[in-house]
């Protein structure tokens, strides 16, 4: 990549960010391009659609979540590194408004730019229940699917601002559903670190 092109890729994702911050994944990628200063044939020459874009945006944050899962799979308890995952979750899916719902669409459709990190996603998803199934911590009839499923749900809920104060109980009610009885004493109210 040329180094004017590399410029222009950088800062169109650094425009990208703030945009998204403003006005959520859905934002138009005309009016992204008028802020980035570039036409919007440029902007389609870097980023052939949104999932691309935002597979670019997110690429760094996605392999730190894979990462920190693939961490949690060594370290603690099962069913600790399974809640620590679903913590970790919920704070990405706060930080970029919207991008639960472009995730859940993406995992199963392997012509998007974000079905590898998706993958990536449920399958340290998948991982750490079957450790905390292992030891009897989770439930046995739940699937890595399920619990990719219940993680879009939490972060779709507490991407909604009418939800996003209950973001603690929602994340209380969910972890509680996936964890055996008793396996686990878990953080609800403000001591969970959920609420922004």
């Amino acid at each position: 990549m040329r180094a004017d092109a590399r410029k222009n890729y950088s800062h169109v994702l650094s425009v990208a960010r703030d945009v998204i911050a403003e006005h959520g994944v859905n934002a138009s990628m005309r009016d992204l391009a008028r802020r980035a200063g570039v036409g919007l044939a440029t902007l389609l020459r870097h980023f052939p659609t949104r999932e691309a874009l935002y597979e670019a945006l997110l690429c760094t944050n996605l392999d730190a979540l894979t990462q920190k899962a693939t961490e949690l799979e060594t370290a603690g308890s099962p069913d600790e590194a399974l809640v620590s995952w679903l913590h970790e979750w919920v704070e990405f899916a706060q930080s970029y408004k919207g991008v639960v719902t472009l995730m859940a669409s993406a995992h199963t459709d392997p012509d998007s730019a974000l079905y590898a990190s998706c993958a990536a996603i449920h399958s340290a998803s998948a991982r750490l229940l079957l450790r905390a199934q292992g030891k009897g911590t989770a439930r046995a009839d739940m699937s890595g699917d399920d619990l990719f499923a219940l993680m879009a749900a939490l972060g779709w809920a507490v991407d909604q601002p009418s939800f996003a104060p209950r973001a603690d109980h929602l994340f209380h009610i969910i972890a509680s559903a996936i964890l055996t009885s008793g396996s686990l004493e878990i953080t609800s109210g403000t001591d969970s670190g959920l609420t922004s």
